[in-house]
This record gives C-alpha cells, structure tokens and sequence, in this order.
C-alpha cells in the first residue's frame, strides 16, 4: 500500500497582523505570514511561509494575534494557480492551519498565551481536549513547551495544562 504524507511545521514571528475575512457562506478566512530564521555559513536566513487559517480558529487569530506575535503553526501544504492582474498564471503556496499554539498575544505579552484547535475540514464548535488538559497531541506540546521555555512565555494566563511546569 502506498502512503503519503501532506504535513507543514513552523514556529516563528507573525510577519504581519492577520488579515480576517469572511466568505459568501459566511465562513472565516484569515492570512498571515510567519518568519522562519536559522543559520546557514555563519549568516541569519529568514524564510516567509504564507498562512491560511479557517473558520473559529480563524477569527480567534484575528482577536488575539498581531504583528511580532510568536505562533506554532501545523497543518498542510497547499499550492494554488491564479492569474495576476497583468494576465500571467502565478502559483502560491501556503500553509492551511489545522491546529496553532498562540505563544505570545496582542493583548500584552503578560498572559492570555494558549492552545487553540481546528477541525480539519471544519469547526463544529467544540474541540477535543487531550488527558493533559490542552488541545493537540503530547508531541505539540511538548514542541510548544520547549519554545515557551525559550522565549521566557510561561505566565498564570496558560490555559494548557495543570500549572505544573509554570516557574513561579
């Protein structure tokens, strides 16, 4: 049996604030685009991923997110063809979130940090709470702990766990 694979991870800065629209349906919509950095021969890269985000989780970006935001990111690879306004085809290709970790908020850096879940195709308005408490599997939590750690971001305002790993 073949198998295939369709999975995108990014853990960077927002490069803008997230731009919220809705569609016809009345269905959410918001882009964004997060900066990836690294060291390549002893120079900073910094990579630009487009991000598309859906439905609740998508309004939930447009509220709590802004410019300079950090954001873990999952979700798949989709490449779209459109035509430019002067008439030549151009391709894009973005993320389509499926889950997100909100490290950092607009409403001030101090707390207000979370884990937000989307359905894959669509948001029912519930959400599926693992045994620790947060949403999303152990693996994203822990890729998520581990950029906390890093960026200082463990505050009372933590709403993915039992407070265990706060250090104060």
């Amino acid at each position: 049996m073949a198998y295939s694979v369709n999975r995108a991870v990014v853990l960077g800065n927002m490069g803008r604030d997230p731009d919220v629209r809705y569609t016809q349906s009345g269905k959410a919509v918001t882009n964004f685009t997060v900066a990836t950095n690294e060291r390549r021969g002893g120079e900073d890269v910094t990579e630009w991923h487009n991000v598309v985000v859906w439905d609740k989780l998508a309004e939930l970006c447009g509220e709590l997110l802004a410019k300079g935001c950090k954001v873990y990111v999952e979700g798949r690879l989709q490449t779209r063809e459109y035509n430019d306004k002067d008439g030549n085809r151009r391709w894009s290709t973005e993320i389509v979130a499926r889950e997100m970790v909100f490290l950092t908020t607009k409403r001030g850096l101090e707390g207000n940090q979370g884990r937000h879940r989307a359905a894959p195709d669509h948001y029912t308005g519930g959400g599926m709470k693992n045994s620790r408490g947060g949403y999303g599997s152990g693996d994203q939590r822990a890729a998520a702990d581990d950029a906390r750690r890093q960026d200082g971001g463990y505050t009372q305002g933590y709403g993915g766990g039992d407070g265990e790993d706060i250090p104060f």
